[in-house]
């Protein structure tokens, strides 16, 4: 190895790159970033090749003077901050001052400026290995356009690494939906070789940022999303934004946007929280879709771990996390059929969602439509689909024969005979009734579906995960009440753990004891189990420890124990609901309908799986061709 010596400007800038340059859409992050902070309210980007061949960016923000133009495209050149006060408690989006200095040690990059307060604009121009910055008149408006031309042309090896141009352009307009997302105040355009893809006025309405979220993430999100904004005066923290219904959930995670402070982040503690919350109303293998924004004083948070500014610390992660938490598991257990009901005579484009995106069948069958080729119900390729559908449930739920009910409530209490099926003409609903939002039951469908009528149209309801969630979320209730009770183990059970596990559980003795466990510290890395919870006593005790421990590290919280409780109370009440083939009288039906409108989370079974769904009106209409 040779003597220690000092890198090249341009080499260190390369190295530099390396960490913030990943492909296009890098460069787009950071430029847009300094167009924000530079207080500009309407931003034009233009890209050819996915970004590779061009990327122009536009701004009217307050420009750069003619004097500070060199020293932009040097390394740890910033009007971000000054002093290490105001690294503690960073407002801007950009703060590092590498960005330009890194773009244009990788490319041929053009920065043109005009302030308010300046007759005329400059431009200075930059590329590769020439670093030296040379400043020349130009005509350009008040504020900032930044050119950068042929992207790591000299740099080959990192060139190789880029994708196709449609995969680059893709994570690009990633880059700046999640930035359009953040800044509702601030107009967006987007083009790409010429052709307009984005157009996105200032919102600065209720209406208009849920118009820009239709834009950006469909009209399905919104349709299918609850709106919140809940402000924790004790602790300083905002939590608004939208979450997506439990049964809008997505095969990928690609729809998660979470927020700090107009930052957008992916942080495990948050996403813990958010995981968490829906751990009981998701289909086994799908993904919640949200869009929130986390709002605290910025003291509290570090934004200067990551070079990409993608991750932050929290310094009260625990208050945080349980912040987030509590916030959304309480919207989502508030929801009732009331509030999910689809519009009666919602347009087609604005419900449901492509293949693969859509959640699993829930609250709205707008997918269900006449095909434009076929002349009656039983010809459309959707309904033969959605039949095959309600055969397949009918086939999971038919061995069952009948078994008395169990849990509590008006349903529970009524589902106890085996008698036929008789609809007096008083349970018809007239006009003139109030009538509830789940309606009326006016058959019962192969021993397994509820029919209502409700003022929107016509409801369709899986009794038995109806009831099942009933009963389960009434058992949850009194095994609260009851608390987790503990037993002492006849053999105490040892456990090696590391150091940090070992101080962990002798650092929160009372949060173990609450989950109904007692540990003991032997030694440094080891540990005794001597009181487990009794309805857990025959699981692994010594795995779910160690995972409780994980968590604790991680997220300085765990919902391990409460996770496996309530696997076994889902169990319980699986087996405790009314059974498939079991004949309802109509007022046993009304009275699991009234136990649904009353019961959190009634929407989903313990399973994740919907309870109930519906078809309005106008989607009648369209299945019978009528007014056509």
């Amino acid at each position: 190895m040779s003597r220690i010596h000092l890198l090249s400007p341009q080499l260190a800038n390369q190295i530099a790159a390396g960490e913030v340059v990943e492909r296009p859409a890098s460069v787009v992050k950071e430029l847009l970033e300094n167009s924000l902070d530079s207080g500009a309210d309407r931003v034009e980007l233009d890209v050819e090749q996915g970004g590779v061949k061009l990327i122009r960016l536009r701004d009217n923000g307050r420009g750069i003077e003619k004097g500070d133009l060199p020293l932009a495209l040097s390394r740890h050149a910033t009007s971000k901050i000054t002093a290490l006060e105001d690294l503690e408690a960073v407002g801007s989006l950009g703060f590092r001052g590498e960005a330009l200095a890194s773009i244009s040690s990788v490319s041929r990059l053009t920065l043109t400026s005009r302030p308010l307060q300046q007759d005329n604009a400059w431009a200075v121009s930059a590329q590769g290995r020439d670093m030296m910055a040379d400043v020349v008149p130009a005509a350009h408006p008040p504020g900032t356009t930044v050119e950068v031309r042929d992207l790591f042309f000299n740099t080959p090896a990192r060139r190789k690494f880029l994708k196709t141009e449609k995969t680059e352009f893709r994570h690009l307009e990633e880059v700046v939906k999640r930035l359009a997302l953040s800044c509702y105040d601030v107009g967006f355009g987007l083009r790409h070789n010429g052709k307009a893809v984005h157009q996105l006025r200032p919102a600065d309405s209720e209406a208009a940022r849920e118009q820009r979220l239709g834009q950006l993430l469909g009209k399905a999100f919104v349709n299918e999303s609850v709106a919140l904004d809940v402000v924790a005066e004790a602790s300083g923290l905002r939590l608004w934004g939208w979450m997506g219904l439990p049964t809008f959930s997505r095969a990928q995670a690609d729809q998660q946007y979470f927020f700090v402070n107009g930052r957008v982040i992916r942080d495990k503690v948050v996403t813990h929280a958010v995981r968490q919350a829906y751990q009981d109303v998701l289909f086994h293998g799908r993904h919640p879709a949200y869009v929130l924004y986390l709002e605290l004083d910025p003291s509290l948070v570090d934004v200067n771990v990551h070079p990409t500014k993608h991750e932050v610390r929290f310094r009260e992660s625990r208050l945080v996390h349980d912040f987030i938490f509590r916030t959304l598991y309480r919207v989502i257990a508030d929801l009732r059929p009331q509030d999910v009901a689809p519009v009666q005579g919602a347009p087609e484009a604005e419900v449901g969602a492509g293949p693969g995106e859509a959640a699993v069948p829930g609250q709205d069958l707008s997918g269900l439509r006449q095909s434009s080729m076929g002349l009656g119900f039983g010809q459309a390729p959707e309904a033969r689909q959605v039949q095959e559908q309600i055969q397949g449930y009918a086939a999971l739920h038919r061995p069952a024969g009948p078994v008395p009910a169990a849990g509590g409530g008006a349903a529970s209490g009524m589902l106890a005979g085996n008698r036929p099926l008789t609809v007096p003409p008083s349970t018809v609903p007239s006009e003139e009734q109030d009538v509830p939002p789940l309606g009326y039951a006016l058959a019962q469908l192969h021993g397994i579906y509820i029919l209502a009528q409700n003022a929107e149209g016509m409801v369709l309801v899986d009794m038995h995960a109806a009831h099942e969630r009933i009963v389960y979320e009434r058992m949850k209730v009194a095994f609260e009440q009851d608390r987790i009770r503990s037993q002492p183990l006849l053999v105490p059970v040892n456990l090696a753990v590391s150091a940090r596990e070992g101080d962990m559980a002798e650092e929160c003795p009372d949060e173990f004891h609450r989950l109904g466990f007692r540990l003991e510290r032997m030694s440094e890395e080891s540990l005794v189990i001597r009181e487990v919870p009794v309805a857990l006593a025959r699981a692994n005790v010594e795995q779910l420890v160690r995972d409780v421990l994980a968590d604790m590290l991680q997220v300085g919280t765990s919902d391990r124990i409460q996770a496996h409780l309530n696997e076994l109370l889902a169990t319980m009440a699986c087996h405790g609901a009314v059974r498939a083939n079991r004949q309802l009288t109509v007022p046993e039906m009304n009275a699991l309908l009234r136990d649904m409108e009353q019961t959190e989370r009634s929407g989903q079974c313990n399973h994740g799986r919907p309870t109930w769904t519906q078809l309005s009106l106008a989607q009648l209409d369209k299945l019978f061709l009528r007014g056509q």
